[in-house]
């Protein structure tokens, strides 16, 4: 698929990066002129997405999270979020509400907060070899 611009970043999978993913996917975004609710939703997701890898994906060590962003045809912000750490063993179970193997201090919801956030949304997982998440927002055109 052609894409006007992209970025693609990788970082070890330290809880500080999350913030510095959130803020680098909203400065790419600004590019598109996004309302302050559409950024904060895309915010929101990544954040979620890559928190996932921090938590889920490396539990016991630092790994490498990617994250790829493009603008497509039609103004639509592409984000995949990569790790190569555990996998999910059962994606449909993963994405019910309220599930979680974080501990009881986690919500369970955060692949239900990317998918209501996102255009689209789409997980797929290897066990062993890690997860990719692939989100999609349309922004709307202002006149």
């Amino acid at each position: 698929m052609k894409f006007e611009n992209f970025m693609i970043l990788e970082f070890p999978s330290r809880s500080t990066n999350e913030a510095f993913a959130r803020s680098a996917v909203a400065c790419f975004a600004a590019q598109m002129d996004p309302t302050l609710e559409e950024l904060g939703d895309i915010r929101t997701a990544v954040s979620e997405a890559v928190t996932n890898c921090i938590v889920h994906a490396y539990p016991q060590e630092l790994g490498i999270i990617t994250l790829r962003c493009r603008i497509l045809k039609d103004n639509v912000l592409d984000i995949v979020v990569r790790d190569q750490g555990v996998g999910i063993s059962d994606i449909e179970q993963a994405r019910r509400p309220m599930f979680t193997t974080g501990g009881s201090d986690r919500s369970g919801m955060g692949f239900t907060i990317m998918e209501s956030f996102m255009t689209s949304f789409e997980i797929k997982s290897v066990p062993g070899k890690g997860t990719t998440v692939h989100m999609r927002r349309k922004i709307q055109k202002r006149k």
